[in-house]
Formats: structure tokens, C-alpha cells, sequence
């Protein structure tokens, strides 16, 4: 039988094992991600949220108009392309490290936003370096926004 200071050493030895190897290994999130075929910036953000452990279905769509109002994402913003992940939508140029807070605060929100296309966004910006001078807001079915994030 296991004696409770050697089940405590085992879990302490593994645990001391996980932090060698870094962080755990959590499977990816899958995000469905809607785009125009003919995109390169939607192309590039999709390549920025893989690299960040997302797991990406990307659906090639030429009518977004329509799929956007289907889904109930407000006019006001609106940006290129649209994602769906853990029950909100995603819109535009969001940085993975905001959609992993929003997973994470489970905010009442419709989802997020980077209206329009903003150059320093992810997936417009030309390096990683050069990522900033944008918002991303929070926004809700009715078209009412709030800041989450500046860059």
C-alpha cells in the first residue's frame, strides 16, 4: 500500500516534471473561421492564430454579407472575415492573446472586433513588431460596443 509520503513525493515529482517541459499540453481550441477565398490578410490571420495554438477550420465564403447577417454580426463591425469560437463570434483582425481572454473572462459579449482593417492588426501589419495603433471591442448583438483591448 502507498504511503501518503509517497504519494505526495510522486505528485510532487510530477509535478516538477511538467514544469521542465514548460507548459502543459492543452489540445488546441478550434476556431471556424469564414473568408473570402481571394483574401491574403484573412489568409495571414488565420497563419497568426495557428501559431498561436489555435486550431483553425477556415471555410472559404464568398457571400459574407449574408453569412454575417445570419449570425447577427452588427454592421458597425464589420471587417473582412468572421470567426466562431467558444459561443462568440470573432470579427476581423483579432489578436489570439484576446481571444484567449475572452475564452478565459467568459464576458457577456457577442464577441469581439477589429472593425474595418486596420494596418497594425494581425494578419495586416507587416511583421509582428509592427502590430499596434488598433482597438479591439467587445460588442453585443444590438451593435453596442466597449472597449477590451488597445494595441
Amino acid at each position: 500500500m502507498l504511503s501518503r509520503r509517497g504519494f505526495v513525493a510522486g505528485v510532487a515529482g510530477l509535478f516538477i516534471a511538467g514544469r521542465r517541459t514548460g507548459r502543459a499540453s492543452a489540445p488546441p481550441t478550434t476556431i471556424i473561421v469564414y473568408k473570402s477565398r481571394s483574401c491574403g490578410c484573412c489568409t495571414k490571420w488565420v497563419d497568426h492564430i495557428r501559431s498561436e495554438g489555435f486550431k483553425p477550420q477556415v471555410h472559404d465564403e464568398e457571400n459574407m454579407d449574408r453569412l454575417k447577417d445570419e449570425l447577427g454580426v452588427p454592421q458597425t463591425v464589420r471587417s473582412c472575415h468572421t470567426a466562431i469560437v467558444g459561443g462568440y463570434l470573432i470579427e476581423g483582425h483579432v489578436p489570439a492573446a484576446d481571444i484567449r481572454q475572452l475564452l478565459l473572462d467568459r464576458p457577456k459579449a457577442g464577441g469581439l472586433a477589429v472593425p474595418g482593417m486596420p494596418v497594425g492588426s494581425p494578419g495586416m501589419a507587416e511583421s509582428a513588431s509592427a502590430v499596434g495603433g488598433f482597438e479591439v471591442l467587445a460588442f453585443q448583438s444590438d451593435g453596442s460596443t466597449r472597449t477590451f483591448a488597445r494595441h
